[in-house]
């Protein structure tokens, strides 16, 4: 498995749902205008949903790429005005370098219209329910060029 760096949001009432998703697509886009921020940003919508309904708070917001993985999570009341809790620090490499995927935490009652609002936006951010892992297929994609394969003939010199 690949290396996973995580970051922790301060959300509301500290900043609203749609400023949380902002300041969340500028660490992944390192604060540069490029199509993958714009692609974000079409989704902000949806996202501020998903953040206002607390999803993220223990379910992470899931960015693969062709390098470590990315685990974002949010701080809601209390724990975000306090804040101790929270790293809003700059990674340190690309989370959008190459084949880039985000897979976003839903309440499963909302699953279905949030799938439906995300896809009409982009392919790359997709929804999972709450309790669900990020699927077999995101992580396929992301990781096929890392994949090692055993060749025993060669390991053993025959």
């Amino acid at each position: 498995m690949s290396t996973v760096a995580s970051r922790t949001f301060k959300s509301t009432p500290e900043r609203d749902a749609s400023r949380t998703w902002t300041a969340i697509v500028d660490l992944l886009t390192l604060g540069k205008a490029s199509e993958a921020r714009t692609e974000l940003l079409a989704v902000a919508g949806v996202a501020a949903s998903i953040i206002a309904d607390q999803a993220p708070k223990e379910a992470a917001i899931t960015v693969t790429c062709d390098g470590p993985r990315t685990r974002i999570y949010c701080l809601y009341d209390d724990d975000a005005v306090e804040g101790s809790d929270a790293n809003e620090d700059a990674l340190g490499f690309d989370p959008l370098k190459g084949d880039w995927r985000v897979s976003l935490p839903c309440l499963a009652d909302d699953l279905a219209w949030v799938q439906g609002a995300l896809k009409k936006h982009s392919t790359r951010i997709t929804a999972r329910d709450l309790g669900a892992a990020v699927s077999a297929v995101d992580e396929a994609a992301t990781t096929k060029s890392q994949a090692l394969v055993f060749d025993p003939k060669g390991f053993l010199g025959s």
